[in-house]
């Protein structure tokens, strides 16, 4: 057992190493890096924790796939049709056992681009009712905005939103896995899920939990909401292992410091500017400084506080 737990405390602890300007960590693939075991029969092809460029090939989250014994599910679309064949040609290089099923964590760009690739394959692809509304809406233009950095390494990518959604849960029991896709509430996009792998007590959070870069906070991201989610929902799974949305597999301990414990002190702060009669301008320079060593901080810490101002304003 010790040997799955240790790679997990080494990750959880190297946080202050990870960096915007490490090199693509496998040159021989678009993926960042190379996927790894991180208990059995669980694997995940860590991302850059920065933002998507062309030189990570957009794979900037975690593209995750478990081989259950009878077929194998993938977790992200991933952000571009070669991102999707070049996780798929890691799969086949781990196991024969086919492709049956592909979730989309949400309806982000490297979610759901790569979506091209595996309907091309002939599997289905699952999400959330909210996260296929947003590719019928906005997939368009997340495609050119993944083609603006992506450049060639775009080419065979079309918007393909999900083949079948759903609402609050989605059972798989595959080969030796009982696989629970749930939505768990408002967190950081329309439509996050979670993979839930209850016997493993691990969970694939998705944008739920980050670990090692700042998390961002777009403009349909509620924060009070996100937390009561993250409370009522999140928490109680207990899990032991989190492969989370960004950053390296961990524990809760890690994602609770850097994803509720983040929101919670950056409330806090923009509370007491409030309070203060603080307007907008000043919001933006509230000290945030014990995250500053997170990656992204630089990109998404004013605009995080911008942003939670003008939520918190009108609470």
């Amino acid at each position: 057992m010790m040997r799955w737990i240790l790679p997990l405390i080494v990750a959880a602890t190297t946080a202050a190493n990870a960096s915007e300007d490490i090199a693509d960590k496998y040159p021989n693939s678009l993926l960042y890096n190379k996927p790894y075991e991180v208990i059995p029969g669980v694997f995940s092809a860590i991302g850059a924790t920065a933002p998507p460029t062309y030189e990570n090939a957009g794979h900037n989250n975690n593209l995750s796939f478990i081989v259950t014994g009878d077929g194998v599910v993938v977790v992200n679309g991933g952000a571009a049709y070669g991102l999707a064949k070049a996780l798929h040609d890691e799969i086949k290089a781990a196991t024969d056992q086919e492709v049956k099923l592909v979730f989309n964590e949400n309806g982000q760009g490297h979610a759901i681009l790569g979506n091209s690739y595996w309907a091309e394959q002939g599997v289905p692809i699952v999400a959330h009712v909210d996260a296929a509304e947003e590719v019928e809406k906005f997939g368009g233009t997340i495609l050119e905005n993944m083609k603006r950095y992506n450049k060639d390494r775009a080419e065979g990518t079309d918007v393909q939103g999900p083949t079948e959604t759903f609402e609050d849960e989605y059972i798989v029991e595959m080969g030796d896995y009982r696989i629970e896709a749930r939505y768990l509430g408002p967190a950081h996009s329309p439509g996050d899920i979670v993979i839930w792998l209850p016997d493993q007590s691990l969970v694939i959070s998705g944008d739920m939990a980050f670990h090692e870069r700042m998390l961002p906070i777009f403009e349909n991201t509620y924060t009070a909401d996100w937390l009561e989610t993250w409370d009522n929902e999140f928490e109680p799974l207990g899990a032991t292992y989190v492969i989370p949305g960004h950053g390296h597999p961990t524990n809760m301990d890690q994602v609770r410091r850097y994803t509720k414990d983040y929101l919670v002190y950056l409330r806090e702060k923009i509370g007491a500017h409030l309070e203060a009669g603080g307007g907008l301008a000043e919001a933006y320079y509230v000290d945030q400084s014990p995250y500053a060593r997170l990656d992204t901080f630089e990109e998404l810490a004013t605009k995080n506080a911008g942003r939670v101002f003008e939520q918190m304003e009108f609470e």
